[in-house]
């Protein structure tokens, strides 16, 4: 992952810096607890990722540019202020697959369009293996809920058992608080 991206960022002659951040993480968990679980310490990776570039963008009055997509964000398949935070998310209402085909229509090279899809954080990790569901046919199922779709015609859609569905809307429920501000108890007008 990191060979193709600076590949690419060379080829964009786009400006980067590789900072090492295991040391950090290993620091932070061994302080915690000596035996993390790899969802745990995916999330401290993440946490601390964001740590870092917040730093430079700080540093350099830049902003952060989140890489969510919108199937992520319906399913909370994000670390709440790990990678889901940023201060601009371009690609946030595109689905994975459309983010797939404005990749392809970007030219961006082939061998990063067709990466099993995965976040990197611990050996055999993949996206779809964790969400129980290829993007192509989840991308279906939260489109046709967004559209308004009752659940059995989202099986008739899609081709999929009425539990798929039901499962997916419980996930997108359950991950609300993910996408939203923290609630404040307001007392003030503003």
């Amino acid at each position: 992952d990191t060979e193709d991206a600076l590949e690419f960022a060379k080829s964009l002659g786009v400006k980067y810096r590789i900072i090492n951040i295991s040391g950090i993480v290993k620091k932070i968990a061994s302080t915690i607890h000596n035996k993390m679980k790899k969802k745990e310490m995916g999330n401290i990776h993440a946490r601390t990722r964001m740590i870092v570039l917040y730093y430079f963008a700080n540093k350099n009055n830049y902003l952060v540019v989140g890489s969510g997509n919108k199937t992520e964000l319906l399913m909370g398949y994000f670390t709440k202020y790990g990678d889901g935070a940023c201060d601009i998310m371009p690609l946030g209402d595109l689905y994975k697959t459309q983010v797939r085909e404005l990749a392809k229509h970007l030219k961006i090279p082939e061998k990063i369009i067709n990466k099993t899809p995965r976040a990197g954080l611990w050996k055999g990790q993949t996206d779809e293996s964790e969400l129980g569901i290829k993007y192509e046919i989840l991308d279906q199922i939260l489109y046709d809920m967004e559209k308004g779709l009752k659940n059995n015609e989202i099986v008739k859609s899609v081709g999929v058992e009425i539990s798929e569905v039901k499962r997916i809307k419980n996930i997108v429920n359950s991950t609300k608080h993910k996408r939203k501000m923290p609630e404040i108890a307001r007392i003030g007008q503003y």
